[in-house]
């Protein structure tokens, strides 16, 4: 088998200025960081890098930004995502200028969905277009639509469907994925953090954390476990982990907590696009106590290893 997109891969935030557009040092930084960290991929332009509040420009901007400097250290998977098959295609067209070898595509949205069909025809007419990897994206709660096993089966028929990241929270579905594409070069990444332990112990490729620039190491150690299928130490990280989800649910923005707590690392800067609710002092402070805590259970689940 080779997999070409595996690990823990985190769906980037774009930093940006007072302006509203991508701060490209910040950006680079933190791309840096991730990289450095172990990170095994970059997703750039997904729902966490807001990337349906930045404008056109700013949203090819970013790729641009991430593509280039990451300049193939790993992966970088980009979002086209967009409301209808033409939308998509001509996103994928640019991200094709940019230089991008990976889109990753969701069933269109702002729309009423009739069946499944609809997002295997979407997947179809769009590979008639393009030679780049594709990667399928569940993600109903912003979409609308719940893709089943037997959609993202068929979908994966299109020679150059790759992979597979499900946000859907259906892990019933995921395990049919599991089943179903054993032994195959197809990637399988759990787009839903809590359920990432049972994922890599069960074959998943990966899995595809917000927050895990803020702890890299602990991420890349939890996934090597899985990896590993070591039941007990991937446990022991699993345990820490679903502490760092916590930190999104510490505001009543999940974008504003996962900014302000990347923000600490002391790259980037928490501002959220509007007109999204801003993160209060008091939660800011409950997230940097939470942070302390998370690192000092780390240090000590080291010391006990």
């Amino acid at each position: 088998m080779n997999k070409k997109y595996f690990g823990v891969v985190p769906p980037i935030i774009t930093p940006v200025d007072e302006k509203e557009n991508v701060d490209k040092e910040g950006f680079c930084k933190i791309l840096d960081h991730c990289i450095d960290g172990g990170l095994h991929g970059i997703f750039v332009a997904g729902s966490n890098g807001e990337t349906m509040a930045l404008t056109q420009n700013e949203r090819d901007n970013a790729i641009k930004i991430a593509i280039d400097h990451v300049n193939a250290r790993v992966p970088v998977m980009s979002g086209v995502l967009d409301s209808s098959t033409r939308r998509v295609i001509d996103n994928i067209k640019k991200l094709e200028q940019l230089g991008g070898t990976c889109a990753v595509i969701t069933s269109i949205f702002y729309a009423r969905h009739t069946s499944q069909n609809e997002t295997i025809r979407h997947f179809e007419q769009i590979a008639k277009e393009t030679d780049i990897d594709l990667m399928i994206y569940n993600i109903p709660m912003f979409t609308g639509i719940k893709l089943n096993a037997e959609t993202v089966m068929k979908i994966a028929e299109i020679d150059n469907v790759v992979g597979y990241k499900d946000s859907s929270g259906s892990f019933p579905e995921f395990m049919r994925c599991l089943t179903h594409f054993e032994n195959t070069d197809f990637s399988l990444l759990q787009g839903t953090t809590a359920f990432q332990l049972p994922s890599m112990l069960l074959g998943a490729d990966g899995f595809v954390p917000s927050i895990a620039p803020l702890f890299p190491e602990l991420f890349v150690k939890a996934y090597e476990a899985g990896v590993r299928k070591d039941i007990e130490l991937a446990t022991k990280y699993d345990i820490l982990i679903r502490e760092t989800s916590k930190i999104l649910g510490m505001s009543k923005n999940a974008t504003a907590a996962n900014k302000f707590a990347l923000s600490q690392i002391g790259y980037t800067h928490k501002r959220i696009i509007e007109p999204q609710d801003q993160i209060l002092p008091e939660e800011e402070q409950k997230i940097i106590a939470k942070i302390a805590e998370i690192n000092e259970q780390y240090e000590q689940l080291k010391a006990s290893l």
